[in-house]
């Protein structure tokens, strides 16, 4: 496994593996210490000579300076341990909190970039009759209108706008485009004579600006 600061980005398998490291290095030092007490309770500064001088006869000095020296080598890799877990907890709270932003950036970014790609509607539809031509169409009720033949947001002034358009188009295919649930949605209606009053059977009302 890479350190912590490698090129590789830190995981929580990586975490996981360092605390299980320091657990082994924890449980080697506790040995460790234990086997200097087993020597007559030595622990790391009391003396191995006697009074006179002397090596100790009481205790097994090779076992107690290997205690000492290994407690020494592995409490400072404890430390260089800990200082690794450190940092890996650190990179991956420091990459969770990038990723959040960078998540909440990119969805404002898309819905920014939604609502500015949106045509500007200057009618809405408020009611359809079922198996009117509109109906038949797709057209929906709250369907917001930015273009109805050649009548769009510049040139709209009435209704009568789209009257006119609607006489002219009578059995004849005509490009309206709603926005519909914050998408944009192309509609072919065909303005003919049905069971009901018009050519549509639909309702719309002008968008108050």
């Amino acid at each position: 496994m890479e350190p912590p600061g490698g090129s590789r980005p830190i995981t929580i398998s990586d975490v996981q593996e360092l605390v299980r490291r320091k657990d082994e290095l924890e449980a080697q030092i506790k040995a460790c210490y234990e086997l200097l007490e087993s020597q007559k309770g030595v622990g790391m500064n009391e003396p191995l000579v006697d009074a006179e001088g002397f090596p100790r006869d009481d205790i097994d000095l090779y076992q107690v300076r290997t205690a000492r020296h290994n407690i020494i080598c592995l409490q400072n890799d404890h430390k260089a341990l800990m200082k690794q877990v450190e940092e890996a907890l650190h990179q991956l709270h420091a990459r969770e909190k990038e990723k959040h932003a960078r998540d909440e950036a990119e969805a404002l970014a898309e819905a920014m970039s939604q609502s500015q790609s949106l045509p500007q509607p200057f009618a809405r539809v408020n009611a359809v009759t079922p198996g009117s031509p509109a109906s038949v169409s797709g057209l929906q009720v709250d369907d917001e209108i930015v273009e109805f033949g050649s009548v769009n947001v510049n040139n709209f002034q009435s209704l009568q706008n789209i009257a006119t358009v609607v006489q002219h188009s009578e059995g004849r295919p005509l490009s309206v485009t709603v926005i519909r649930g914050g998408r944009k949605v192309h509609v072919g209606l065909i303005p003919k004579r049905w069971a009901g009053k018009g050519l549509l059977g639909c309702n719309i009302i002008p968008l108050q600006r």
